[in-house]
């Protein structure tokens, strides 16, 4: 597919890789919350005045309800990561909608409001998940730069550089605020290069911040399933296929 190789998406499909106006640079993370690390994310963002938006993995953020809580009173955007970071080329269509319909629901009660972007686990989309995200009034958006953060040799000069080599503007990068799919530790590589990444935008006169200031109706909620009730947690069985 198209949307798996990133600098032909990144030209045939600006909306899906996350284009915005071109004075703004989206920053976003994948894979938690994570007890051990999302709050040190939290910090530093504070510290920096700066927004992003956290795609939430549906079993993560089960498990650490009062985090979400945190991300959201920060003034963070939250969208879903799935409930299980599985690949989706991998699932039928039943399976899919089990999935993402758990994470949005359970997002949504967690916050008291329905997540309408989505983010599917390794970058890559399927027909089915297309069809759900419709369904379920999810827009789809992945990246334009990353870190490759995730890996055990990672260091934040690494993950600065491999961010900054892709970076204009207009564009979406993709950190990870979590290792519970990547190397152990790995996310304090991401942690050391974020704010080196914050200063080079500034010095490139990017302004950073959430999706939803990216300056395209990136979250426009498609027409399909009603927002779930805040409050309405739904347990489905999720799928166990690898």
């Amino acid at each position: 597919m198209v949307s798996t190789f990133g600098p032909l998406r990144n030209r045939a499909m600006p909306r899906l890789s996350g284009r915005g106006r071109p004075d703004h640079v989206a920053l976003t993370f994948d894979d938690g919350p994570d007890p051990r690390s999302t709050p040190r994310f939290l910090r530093l963002l504070d510290e920096r005045g700066v927004r992003a938006t956290f795609f939430l993995l549906g079993s993560e953020a089960h498990r650490a309800p009062g985090l979400v809580a945190e991300i959201a009173a920060a003034g963070h955007e939250i969208g879903v990561h799935g409930w299980l970071h599985r690949p989706l080329l991998l699932r039928g269509p039943r399976a899919t909608y089990a999935d993402l319909d758990r994470a949005r629901d359970t997002v949504a009660a967690l916050t008291g409001r329905p997540p309408t972007l989505f983010r599917p686990p390794y970058g890559v989309m399927s027909t089915a998940a297309h069809l759900t995200a419709r369904r379920l009034g999810l827009t789809p958006v992945l990246w334009t730069c990353w870190g490759e953060d995730w890996r055990a040799r990672a260091t934040p000069q690494s993950v600065h550089r491999t961010v900054t080599a892709d970076l204009d503007g207009g564009g979406t990068i993709l950190l990870h605020d979590s290792d519970c799919t990547s190397a152990p530790g790995a996310w304090r590589a991401a942690l050391g290069a974020l704010p080196r990444i914050l200063d080079t935008c500034a010095e490139r006169g990017y302004r950073v911040g959430p999706l939803r200031d990216h300056g395209r109706p990136l979250g426009k909620p498609a027409a399909g399933k009603r927002p779930a009730a805040a409050g309405r947690l739904q347990f489905d069985r999720p799928s166990t296929l690898l």
